[in-house]
């Protein structure tokens, strides 16, 4: 029997799972699958070996292998269990929007080889990307197919302590239906390279300029970050809560931060990070009389920074002053977090937003998702989960992000879904109250005298 491979879809989003099928092998007969990828210049490869079941055939989304680079049936578990091949490279996924991902698969049984592929693309067709240089804005704007002023809903998009402009996010978004804005706030070009003594207002001149530009549906414009930018977008919704329609935070800060790994070296780690009417907002290390970095900076690599960020939270009296006044926020929220998350407790942080929101009763929807066993790195679906160990990108500090590849990639395809879930019902909830108080303008008696 010659063996034959099928790949559906061959060619589709990043966020769409692949049905891997080989057929036409003896029963119980070992196939062995390759799967190799190129991103951004690097060879990713993973490998698994199958039992054939009696109708002579492997399917991926029914079948676990017996060896291999990840236990267990997952469809796109050939995709998250790869890792580079012959570099010491710690970089979490990253690559050109524009470049569409092409996976090579090859299955050999009985001395037979197949091969197929399968692309996978960060924009949709019809996308369209614009560099935003105006207004000091530092970003890049992603829209739908086909998008005319009003057509639909936006988001603005925030990185985290890495910095930089989160285009691949962004473009996922746009493709699906939202006029996504990734805005940079430093390590980018015009900007600072640090973090440190950022100003909240530069956000809203974000926001502002994102409803102007592309007159959002129903005026709704959510706002999405990871990491610091999970802490940043809970503080903006609070800080600015008419403007934002709703939060989306991944592996986010309950509280203000210092500058920690991302500041300014001639501030230090200990220094401000965000700035309101040119004033530094109170942040967790300030004045704390229990934190400590000793438990982040001592011993062999890698750190594990959430160690540090502990310390920091037992001193009541600090975390009461650099809470975050979510209860301010008009929307709705979403919390992403991981309970092993190496760079900070964002599953205890998520709680506390939560049970805030719960304690005065937040009149918009809450919702939490905690992924155990996961790590900070949450991103999208299938994309390679096995870089636990990274330098960070401003300190260089050798640092674990914590959680293990298949936990992570559970959490990174269930929280996009979640995400898009959210989203499509807060902008449904906002037109249904449009149309709502339009129609109750329109009931009112007209007046006379």
């Amino acid at each position: 029997m010659v063996p034959t491979l099928s790949i559906q879809p061959a060619d589709a989003l990043i966020d769409v799972p692949r049905a891997i099928r080989v057929e036409h092998v003896a029963p119980g007969q070992t196939v062995e699958i390759t799967a190799l990828t190129r991103r951004n210049g690097l060879l990713w490869q993973s490998h698994a070996a199958f039992v054939a079941g009696e109708d002579g055939s492997v399917d991926l989304t029914r079948d676990a292998p017996v060896s291999g680079d990840y236990a267990g049936v997952s469809p796109m578990g050939l995709i998250w269990s790869q890792s580079p091949v012959d570099s010491p490279s710690r970089e979490h996924f990253n690559h050109p929007v524009a470049e569409p991902l092409v996976t090579e698969i090859v299955a050999r049984a009985a001395g037979a080889q197949v091969q197929g592929q399968f692309t996978q693309r960060l924009a949709a067709e019809g996308v369209t990307r614009q560099d935003v240089r105006e207004h000091g804005l530092v970003g890049t704007l992603y829209l739908p197919p086909g998008a005319t002023p009003g057509s639909h809903p936006a988001v603005l998009i925030l990185n985290g302590s890495g910095g930089g402009i989160n285009e691949p996010r962004a473009a996922l978004y746009a493709s699906r239906g939202y006029a996504a804005f990734a805005l940079a706030y430093f390590k980018a070009p015009g900007l600072s390279d640090y973090i440190s003594n950022t100003p909240l207002e530069y956000f809203q001149t974000g926001l502002r300029w994102l409803r102007q530009k592309v007159q959002p549906k129903h005026d709704f414009v959510a706002i999405s970050g990871q990491s610091r930018g999970g802490e940043l977008v809970l503080l903006l919704g609070a800080t600015f809560p008419t403007e934002v329609s709703a939060v989306v935070a991944y592996v986010p800060g309950a509280v203000v931060h210092s500058g920690q790994n991302a500041c300014d070296p001639k501030i230090g780690r200990e220094g401000p990070t965000w700035l309101l009417g040119g004033k530094p907002l109170p942040h967790v290390w300030e004045n704390n009389r229990t934190a400590t970095w000793a438990p982040f900076d001592e011993g062999p690599s890698p750190h594990r920074h959430e160690k540090a960020i502990l310390t920091a939270l037992q001193d009541p009296d600090a975390v009461a002053r650099a809470r975050i006044k979510v209860e301010d926020i008009q929307g709705p929220v979403m919390l992403l977090s991981a309970t092993d998350d190496g760079s900070w407790p964002s599953s205890l942080y998520s709680k506390m937003v939560r049970d805030k929101l719960t304690q005065v009763d937040h009149p918009y929807p809450v919702q939490w998702l905690d992924y155990e066993n996961g790590g900070h790195s949450i991103l999208f679906p299938y994309v390679p989960t096995t870089q636990l160990v990274y330098a960070h990108p401003v300190s260089g500090k050798i640092s674990t992000s914590g959680g293990n590849p298949k936990d992570n990639a559970r959490a990174d395809q269930e929280s996009w879904e979640g995400v898009l879930a959210f989203l499509d019902a807060a902008v449904q909830a906002r037109g249904d109250a449009a149309t709502q108080a339009r129609a109750g303008a329109t009931d009112q008696p007209g007046r006379t005298g």
